[in-house]
C-alpha cells in the first residue's frame, strides 16, 4: 500500500494522510459538480418533453455505461497511473457540463441532443468510478482506508442533497445554462487540485493481453476467491434489500402514505441524513475486517428486522425516522463491503474486482425495485417490507456464519 507498517487495527484518520488531505477538495468539487448535472439532466428532459417517460429514459441512459463499462474501465485502472485518469475523466465531465451550457444558451439542446449528452455522461461516469476506486487506497494506508471510503460516503450523500438544491437555486435565480456552466467550472476546478498530487505511484508492471482475457480473469479471480464471493453477496443483498427501500421511496410516499412532493421531499431528506451518518460510522473505523465484516452483517441484520416496523409505523415522523434508519444502515453496509473488498483484493486486481463489485452494488436496487414493486402491488408494501426485512436478516446471519471464508484469507 502507501504507507509503512501500522500497528494492526489502529484506527487512522484519512485527514492524517497528506495525499488524501490535498486529494479531498477534488472530490468535493467534483461530486457536487455531478449531482448538479445529473439534476439539470433530469430538468431539462422534463422541459423538453413534460413526459415522465422522456426523464426515466434519460436516466437510464446515464446509468446503462456503469454494466456495459465499467468493467472494461476496471481493467484500464489497472494499467494507467489513476491520477492521471481521474483528471482525464473530470475534464471529460467539464467539456460535456460546458457544452449543455452553451448548446442551452444557443437554444440548441434538443431532445435528441439531451439523449447524446445523458449516454456521453454515463459513459465518462463508467469510466470516473473504478478509476477512482483504484485511487483511493493509493492514497492512504492500511488502517486509514475505511475511513477515505467512509468520508467519500459522506462526500457523496452530502452532494446528494446540496447538488439539486443548487442546480434549482441556480436555475431559479440565473438560467439552466447558467447552472450547467457552474457544473463545468466545479469540474475544471478539481483540476488544478489532481495536478498538483504528484507523489501517486503508477500501478506495478504486469502482463498484457486482451481485455476480454483480463475480465476473465478478473470473474475467475471472484468465483475462486471464498471471502471475495462472500463480500459480494453480502454488496448484493444490501443492494436488494435497504438500497431498493429507498429507490422505492416515491412509491412508499403514494402508498403508505398518500403524499405529495412535500412529504417526499422530507423523506428524501430524512433519507440523506440517514447515509451521512452511516457513512460518519464507518469512517470511524481500522482497517480490521474482523470488525468491518461485524458491522456490515449486523447492519444487514438490523436493517431487516427495522423494515418489519412498517406494519406497526403511523404518520409521516414515524416514517421518516424508519427510512433514516434504513438509509443509515445500507450506507454503512455499502461502505464497509467496499472496504473489505479494498483491503482484502490481491493488488494486481483491484480495478477489475472493484468494477465488477459496482456492477453489483449498482444493479441490485434496479432488480430489488422491479422485485419489491410487483410484490407491493400485489400485497401492499407493509407485508412485503416485512417479509423483505425478515429474509434479509436470516441471510445476513448466515452470510456472517461464513466468516472463516473471508478471515482466513
Amino acid at each position: 500500500m502507501t504507507q509503512a507498517a501500522e500497528a494492526p487495527g489502529e484506527r487512522r484518520s484519512a485527514f492524517a494522510e497528506p495525499r488524501f488531505a490535498r486529494y479531498f477538495p477534488s472530490s468535493l468539487f467534483s461530486t457536487l459538480g455531478s449531482w448538479i448535472v445529473r439534476f439539470l439532466v433530469g430538468y431539462s428532459a422534463w422541459a423538453l418533453t413534460g413526459s415522465a417517460f422522456w426523464v426515466g429514459v434519460v436516466a437510464g441512459l446515464m446509468l446503462a455505461p456503469t454494466f456495459l463499462l465499467s468493467p472494461l474501465f476496471g481493467i484500464l485502472a489497472e494499467r494507467i497511473n489513476p491520477r492521471n485518469g481521474i483528471m482525464a475523466t473530470l475534464a471529460v465531465h467539464a467539456l460535456i457540463a460546458l457544452a449543455a451550457g452553451t448548446a442551452e444558451a444557443l437554444g440548441l439542446l434538443t431532445l435528441p441532443a439531451l439523449l447524446v449528452l445523458a449516454t456521453t455522461l454515463g459513459a465518462a461516469t463508467a469510466a470516473h468510478t473504478p478509476i477512482r476506486l483504484a485511487l483511493v487506497p493509493r492514497l492512504v494506508g492500511r488502517n486509514a482506508l475505511p475511513s477515505a471510503i467512509g468520508i467519500s460516503a459522506m462526500t457523496f450523500n452530502t452532494a446528494r442533497i446540496l447538488g439539486p438544491a443548487a442546480g434549482a437555486w441556480l436555475i431559479a435565480h440565473f438560467s439552466v445554462a447558467a447552472a450547467y456552466t457552474v457544473a463545468g467550472l466545479l469540474f475544471a476546478g478539481a483540476l488544478p487540485v489532481l495536478a498538483a498530487l504528484r507523489d501517486v505511484a503508477a500501478p506495478p508492471p504486469r502482463a498484457g493481453g486482451s481485455f476480454a482475457r483480463q475480465l476473465r480473469e478478473g470473474v475467475a479471480y471472484v468465483r475462486n476467491s471464498p471471502g471475495m464471493r462472500l463480500i459480494f453477496a453480502f454488496t448484493l443483498l444490501n443492494g436488494l434489500l435497504g438500497r431498493t427501500v429507498i429507490e422505492l421511496l416515491p412509491a412508499l410516499n403514494g402508498q403508505l402514505l398518500g403524499g405529495d412532493s412535500t412529504t417526499l421531499a422530507t423523506l428524501t431528506a430524512s433519507a440523506g441524513a440517514g447515509s451521512i451518518a452511516g457513512g460518519l460510522i464507518v469512517s470511524r473505523q481500522s482497517g480490521r475486517e474482523t470488525r468491518l465484516l461485524g458491522l456490515v452483517a449486523g447492519a444487514l441484520a438490523s436493517g431487516g428486522l427495522a423494515l418489519g416496523l412498517a406494519l406497526l409505523l403511523d404518520g409521516l415522523p414515524a416514517f421518516c425516522g424508519l427510512i433514516a434508519l434504513v438509509s443509515l444502515i445500507t450506507t454503512m453496509a455499502g461502505t464497509g463491503s467496499q472496504a473489505l473488498a479494498q483491503l482484502t483484493v490481491d493488488e494486481a486486481f483491484r480495478g477489475r474486482v472493484l468494477s465488477l463489485w459496482t456492477v453489483i452494488a449498482m444493479g441490485a436496487p434496479a432488480l430489488g425495485g422491479l422485485l419489491m414493486g410487483m410484490a407491493a402491488d400485489r400485497l401492499g408494501f407493509p407485508l412485503v417490507l416485512t417479509a423483505f426485512g425478515g429474509t434479509g436478516a436470516v441471510v445476513a446471519l448466515l452470510l456472517f456464519r461464513r466468516r472463516d471464508a473471508l478471515l482466513s484469507g
